[in-house]
């Protein structure tokens, strides 16, 4: 939101008896000063003859990226591995760039900053996990989640109450729903860092005797210490609710989240060279993670014809790769002719059918077999650019 100062107000500006047509100024007190240069988008109106060159309103494209953790890491790795190296001069600095994409900014931020920083304009890309994005957008819906499956940061957001007390038979939602304890002057208490998400999920539940407390980190300790009765976290393997008693119950999951991209509506629509670079990353992030898991695998066969091979090929369920195997002639020379006695094969498997497919490459004849990685694998065109072109109407 944009601020504006009235200092000439603010300082009850007289004119000057030796200038009459200059107001009087003063210095530029610094708690106004922090106030006034807190937003990129705050306009300050300053005294008459004291003006001074505000900053353009940006051209950049800005993509924010979480700044520290596991998620940070995983992110410059999933980059990286889509040629699309952050570039970072110094690690103490925020902003770093991406020399693949020009005149995008990339600015390191805490996940939930990103979302709303997406959500009031001063970016316009951001990955961060899905549980944030619902957290901190609250459903607003300027925010569009362009890729929802990154495929890291996998967890889920989930109710979890103890195993012991008068919980040790509750299994279920509705069996904790349906306990007599709860009433309106002593409700259900619960404590979470997820103050939106959590009574959103159990008021829609139909849960009405509920209290919620907001608090961060170490939440499995307030059922032991008595100041709640469940808890709403994020849990990945479970390890640590088992290890303080907790367990989660039937229907009591919140949401499933991994890591995402998600765009501002408003970039995308409006800003030059927002769905532009969007566009870019997609198609880089789907190609790559599409390329995940999988191995090109060549080979040779002997055969009549492309077309009899091919049948040959197709007989084995596992050997039919993306649309099919390419097949081309293999020549060479016998009695001083050009001759095909071979057929190069050309498939994509799963690296875990890996060792089955090239038994059965072998069973009908194969030879000479090749494996190598995949980096990508570009589609004609990737189906969530036309979902997202579909959401913004155009």
């Amino acid at each position: 939101m944009a601020a504006f100062y009235d200092l000439a107000a603010f300082y009850q500006v007289r004119p000057s008896s030796s200038s009459p047509s200059r107001p009087f100024s003063r210095p530029f007190p610094s708690s106004l000063a922090c106030r006034a240069t807190a937003s990129p988008s705050s306009t300050v109106v300053l005294p008459a003859g004291d003006v001074e060159a505000l900053p353009p309103e940006r051209t950049a494209v800005r993509l924010g990226l979480p700044s520290k953790g596991r998620m940070a890491d995983e992110t410059l790795s999933l980059l990286k591995n889509c040629q699309l190296s952050v570039r970072q001069v110094n690690p103490r600095q925020y902003i770093a760039d991406i020399p693949q994409l020009s005149n995008l900014e990339v600015w390191f931020q805490r996940p939930k900053d990103i979302v709303r920083k997406l959500r009031s304009g001063d970016l316009d890309i951001g990955i961060v996990g899905f549980d944030t994005v619902s957290e901190y957008g609250e459903g607003n819906e300027d925010l569009i989640i362009v890729h929802e499956a990154l495929e890291y940061g996998a967890c889920r957001l989930s109710l979890a109450i103890p195993k012991y007390g008068i919980f040790e038979n509750i299994n279920s939602l509705h069996e904790l729903a349906e306990m007599p304890q709860w009433t309106k002057e002593r409700p259900l208490r619960i404590v979470t860092g997820f103050s939106y998400l959590g009574p959103k999920f159990l008021k829609e539940r139909g849960l009405e005797h509920v209290s919620f407390s907001t608090a961060d980190g170490a939440l499995e300790a307030a059922p032991a210490m008595g100041i709640a009765d469940a808890i709403v976290d994020l849990v990945s393997s479970g390890t640590t609710l088992r290890e303080n008693d907790l367990k989660e119950i039937e229907g009591g999951v919140v949401l499933e989240s991994q890591a995402v991209l998600v765009a501002s509506r408003r970039s995308l629509n409006t800003r030059q060279g927002v769905l532009e670079i969007t566009h870019e990353i997609l198609e880089r992030l789907e190609a790559h993670l599409r390329a995940t898991g999988q191995v090109t695998v060549v080979a040779n066969m002997r055969g009549n014809s492309a077309e009899e091979v091919a049948e040959r090929i197709l007989s084995q369920t596992s050997l039919s790769g993306l649309q099919g195997p390419t097949i081309s002639p293999v020549y060479c020379k016998r009695d001083g002719k050009i001759v095909v006695e071979y057929y190069a094969i050309v498939i994509c498997v799963p690296q875990k059918a890996l060792y089955k497919s090239v038994k059965q490459l072998r069973s009908i004849g194969g030879s000479g077999v090749l494996v190598s990685d995949l980096t990508y694998i570009f589609e004609e065109e990737t189906p969530r650019w036309r979902k997202l072109l579909s959401q913004l109407g155009l």
